[in-house]
């Protein structure tokens, strides 16, 4: 176990988060009917994902077998590897026209 890992107070982190996920809700319910801005948000959480997951997360992959195994049964435990799909155009269009039917 790492030093990171003895130092994580996890519910402080899941408090913290949980507090991010509300405000990030309300900055969503605040632009509901404005497609830019909540294109504008969407892009932003794509960024930070993209940051944090070539950035800092890449920094502390695991170095062993050990660690590798811990944290493929965490990703297991967990949901999975989180991943932020991008809306395709042509999906876009197919509604569009859907509603234009």
């Amino acid at each position: 176990m790492s030093e990171n890992e003895i130092d994580f107070d996890r519910e402080t982190f899941q408090s913290e988060l949980n507090l991010l996920q509300q405000k990030i809700s309300a900055i969503a319910n605040s632009a509901r009917g404005n497609p830019v801005a909540l294109l504008t948000l969407l892009r932003t959480l794509e960024h930070t994902h993209q940051q944090i997951r070539e950035g800092i997360f890449q920094e502390v992959l695991p170095q062993n077998r050990q660690q590798l195994y811990h944290l493929l049964k965490e990703i297991e435990a967990e949901g999975g590897w989180p991943y932020i799909p991008r809306a395709r155009l042509q999906s876009f269009l197919a509604q569009m026209n859907q509603e234009q039917e």
